[in-house]
């Protein structure tokens, strides 16, 4: 039963939602990564800039090896960005500069969804990697106690995906709303930033729907063998 329930039709449709996002993510990037930024600014100068007119001068942009991963670290409070991001001077490079800024900026206005995020983080970093062997040895052993707490902790790692996209959203956003004020976009350069963002926040709804279908399955799977018993 937990290997052929119907809702895996439907997980395996979000599966290819989610290869279809990452495509999108990697052919946008690629596109946009060719359109020079009217402001002739590059990702790390955007990013620094954004920054200081948000009054986050202690806050340091950093280049990381890679591609695609940029990201911003709110424990170390640093703006880390892929060298084709931190040196470009695309269209690309500076959406995902400004968008990685956005959470900095979220952090320092404490943001509540990123706030209850970043509380959420330790417990569900230990309730993620607990749930699978939870539900695992459930099934196996028909224990609906430890099938019962397995949903639980998984209940947790979906909760804190769904959180999480408001968080994207709202960086986009604000990155958006940032280049435009100051000038680094022009607005017919709008529709690039808004095909580079849009496709990465697709990502994430992508794994969401994939993580709530899969609670949805243990839920009706746990629930059917209640009844049976």
């Amino acid at each position: 039963m937990l290997l052929f329930h119907p809702m895996d039709f439907l997980i395996i449709i979000a599966f290819g939602i989610a290869l279809w996002a990452q495509l999108k993510v990697s052919s946008n990037f690629n596109t946009w990564s060719q359109v020079p930024a009217s402001s002739g600014l590059s990702g790390a100068e955007v990013a620094r800039m954004i920054l200081d007119r948000n009054g986050l001068y202690d806050v340091p942009v950093e280049v990381i090896p890679g591609r695609l991963t940029d990201h911003y670290d709110p424990i170390s409070r640093v703006v880390r960005l892929s060298e084709p991001v931190y040196y470009g001077r695309s269209i690309a490079a500076i959406s995902v500069a400004a968008h990685e800024v956005g959470h900095a900026v979220q952090h320092q206005q404490a943001y509540g969804a990123l706030v209850l995020r970043h509380r959420m983080f330790p417990i569900v970093n230990f309730t993620s990697g607990v749930a699978p062997f939870l539900l695992l040895i459930g099934f196996l052993l028909h224990q609906l106690s430890l099938i019962g707490l397995g949903i639980i902790f998984f209940s947790f790692a979906v909760a804190f995906q769904v959180i999480t996209l408001p968080v994207e959203f709202n960086a986009s956003s604000r990155a958006k709303k940032f280049m435009l004020a100051e000038g680094l976009i022009y607005p017919d350069e709008k529709r690039g930033v808004n095909k580079v963002l849009g496709a990465a926040a697709l990502t994430y709804v992508a794994a969401t729907l994939i993580s709530v279908l899969e609670l949805l399955k243990y839920v009706l799977i746990f629930t059917q063998n209640n009844n049976e018993e």
